[in-house]
C-alpha cells in the first residue's frame, strides 16, 4: 500500500506536493519522495521516514519546477531500505521518474525478461523498479526523438500487455509532462482533478480525492481501469483507454480501512460506505444475538468510528469513546514486523476506565487481520473492569493473502485462517465475535455506485480477479514476505549499518 501524487502547475509545485503527500501519509509511513523538473533537469529528494521528517527547508528549496510527482511508501514487496524509496529514475529514454502503488504478480518473470530480452538491469527487489523499466522499454520502442501523445499511450498499452497485478502509476517524462495510469482491473485507486488559477489551469493526479480537495483542486473523475491520462508541461490534458479488455474490480478493502473517510473512490463516498457497514452489522447482531446484553458500543479509533455510530443508533445502545489515541504513533496494521505491532498497541491507545467498569462492552473495529491489536485491546478492556467484552468487525473474516499491494501476504499470520468465529473469540479473548457478511459488505459498497460490477474481495474469499494467482505463487509469497522474513531482512539491514559505522 502506497500513496502517489503528480502535479502539472503554473508555478512551483514543491509545497503542493509536500502538502499532498501529508494527506496521503496514512497510505505509507516507511519512506517518502518527490521529484520535480525544471530546465531539463530532475530534482529528487527521497528517504525513509514520514513526510515531515524527510523534507526539510533545504530540500524543499532544491525541488524546483512547475511539474513533479511524489510518493509515500509502505513496503509490501522488497525491503524497507532507503534504496527502495520512490520515485525511481532511469535516464533512458528521455529521462523518466516513476512512482507506483500496488503489486505486480508476475514481477519475477518480468525481471528475467528485462535482463535477457530488454538488456536492462534491476538494482533492487522492488517491483516498482521493474514496472519503471517495462514502461521505459516500451517508450523506447517508439524510436522517435520527439514523443507524441500516441507514443506515450502506446507505451502504456505495452505495460498492460506485459504486467499483471494491481497498480496505479504516475510517471514524469523529462520535457514532456506527466502520465498516470491504472491497471486494467482498476484494483488500486487513482483520481485526477484540476484547479483554475490566475496563471491558468493546473492538473493533479493522486491516490485519493482528499489530497485534491485540500489543495484546491476539483475532482474530475477516477482514472478508468486500463486508462492513461497524459498532461503535458503546457497543461494540456488527454486521455486514452490503453487496455485490450479492461474490467472493473476496485479493492473493497480501501473502503473498509485504507482510504480516508473524506475521499471519494470509484464514485463511492468512503464515509457513506462505512456508515452503511455499521448499519448492516447492527442488523446481523439483531439476527444472531436478538437477546444480547450489550450495555455500550465503543469504537477502536480511528477508522471504526464511522461504522460504530450507526451500529449503536440502530441497536438503540449508548455510544461512548473508551480509548484515547496517541496521534504520534503510526497505524499498527502497516508496521513492518509483528513484534513492533505488539509493542505499539498500548503506546497508541489508553483506556478511559469508567466507560468499561462493570459493563458489557461491544468493541467495534473496521477489520481484524492478524488479531494482535484486537487481543491486546480486549485485555485492556477487561483490566479496566468490563464484565463481558464482545467484538464486532465491520469487514468479513480476512482468510486469504492480498497480492495486489496490501500487506496481507502470509496466510498463517491471518487470525481467521482455518478458524471459525468461536475459535477466533477464544484466540483473542472475547466472549463472542461477529463479522460482517461479505454479501452485505459488497452491498454497502455498491450502493454508492451501482455501475461497479465487481469488487476485488480476494482477502475475504480467495477469488483473485487477475486470474494468474495459483498455489505456487501464494506459497512463494508466504516464504518471502511473512513477518519472519521481514524481521530477518531488518536485522540484515541493521547489521550492514553497523558494519558501515565500524568501517568509518
Amino acid at each position: 500500500m502506497c500513496g502517489i501524487i503528480g502535479i502539472v502547475g503554473k508555478s512551483s509545485v514543491n509545497q503542493a506536493l509536500y502538502d499532498g503527500l501529508t494527506m496521503l501519509q496514512h497510505r505509507g509511513q516507511d519512506a517518502a519522495g518527490i521529484v520535480t523538473c525544471e530546465n531539463n533537469r530532475f530534482f529528487l529528494r527521497k528517504s525513509n521516514g514520514l513526510v515531515q521528517n524527510v523534507f526539510h527547508t533545504r530540500h524543499m528549496l532544491d525541488l524546483r519546477g512547475n511539474v513533479g510527482i511524489g510518493h509515500v511508501r509502505y513496503p509490501t514487496a522488497g525491503c524497507a531500505s532507503t534504496a527502495e524509496a520512490q520515485p525511481f529514475y532511469v535516464n533512458t529514454p528521455y529521462g523518466i521518474a516513476l512512482a507506483h502503488n500496488g503489486n505486480l504478480t508476475n514481477a519475477d518473470v518480468l525481471k528475467k525478461e528485462l535482463f535477457h530480452e530488454d538488456l536492462r538491469h534491476i538494482n533492487t527487489d522492488s517491483d516498482s523498479e521493474v514496472l519503471l523499466n517495462i514502461f521505459a522499454h516500451e517508450l523506447h520502442r517508439s524510436g522517435r526523438f520527439a514523443l507524441t501523445d500516441e507514443d506515450i499511450f502506446a507505451a502504456v498499452r505495452g505495460v498492460h500487455r506485459r504486467c499483471r497485478g494491481g497498480y496505479a502509476v504516475v510517471a514524469l517524462i523529462m520535457g514532456y509532462g506527466i502520465v498516470a495510469f491504472r491497471d486494467p482491473n482498476g484494483i488500486r485507486p487513482l483520481v485526477y482533478g484540476k484547479a483554475e488559477t490566475e496563471k491558468g489551469t493546473e492538473y493533479m493526479v493522486a491516490s485519493e480525492s482528499a489530497a485534491l480537495s485540500v489543495l484546491g483542486f476539483n475532482l474530475i473523475r477516477d482514472v478508468a481501469p486500463g486508462e492513461a491520462v497524459f498532461i503535458d508541461i503546457e497543461g494540456h490534458l488527454s486521455t486514452r483507454q490503453c487496455a485490450d479488455n479492461p474490467g472493473y474490480s476496485p479493492c473493497i478493502f480501501e473502503l473498509v480501512y485504507m482510504a480516508r473517510p473524506d475521499s471519494i473512490m470509484d464514485g463511492i463516498s468512503v464515509y457513506k460506505a462505512r456508515l452503511r457497514m455499521g448499519k448492516a452489522l447492527a442488523k446481523k447482531i439483531e439476527r444472531v444475538y436478538p437477546d444480547h446484553d450489550i450495555d455500550v458500543v465503543i469504537p477502536i479509533p480511528d477508522t471504526s468510528r464511522t461504522a460504530a455510530l450507526p451500529l449503536s443508533y440502530h441497536l438503540n445502545l449508548k455510544y461512548r469513546e473508551g480509548f484515547v489515541k496517541n496521534r504520534y504513533i503510526p497505524r499498527t496494521f502497516i508496521m513492518p514486523g509483528q513484534s513492533q505491532r505488539k509493542k505499539s498497541v498500548k503506546q497508541k491507545l489508553n483506556v478511559i476506565d469508567l466507560e468499561f467498569k462493570d459493563k458489557n462492552v461491544l468493541l467495534v473495529d473496521d477489520s481484524i487481520v492478524r488479531g494482535t491489536t484486537a487481543q491486546q485491546i480486549i485485555e485492556m478492556a477487561r483490566q479496566a473492569g468490563a464484565r463481558k467484552v464482545y467484538f464486532a468487525s465491520a469487514a468479513p473474516p480476512v482468510r486469504y493473502p492480498n497480492v495486489y499491494g496490501i500487506d496481507m501476504p502470509s496466510v498463517q499470520e491471518l487470525l481467521a485462517h482455518n478458524r471459525n468465529e468461536e475459535q477466533i473469540a477464544r484466540k483473542i479473548g472475547a466472549d463472542w465475535v461477529i463479522y460482517q457478511d461479505l454479501e452485505d459488505l459488497i452491498a454497502c459498497a455498491r450502493k454508492g455506485n451501482k455501475n461497479v460490477p465487481r469488487f476485488d474481495t480476494s482477502c475475504f474469499d480467495g477469488d483473485y480477479v487477475t486470474g494468474d494467482v495459483n498455489q505456487r505463487y501464494l506459497e512463494n509469497l508466504e516464504r518471502t514476505r511473512n513477518d519472519s522474513a521481514k524481521n530477518q531482512q531488518m536485522n540484515k539491514e541493521s547489521a550492514e549499518v553497523i558494519d558501515l559505522h565500524n568501517v568509518a
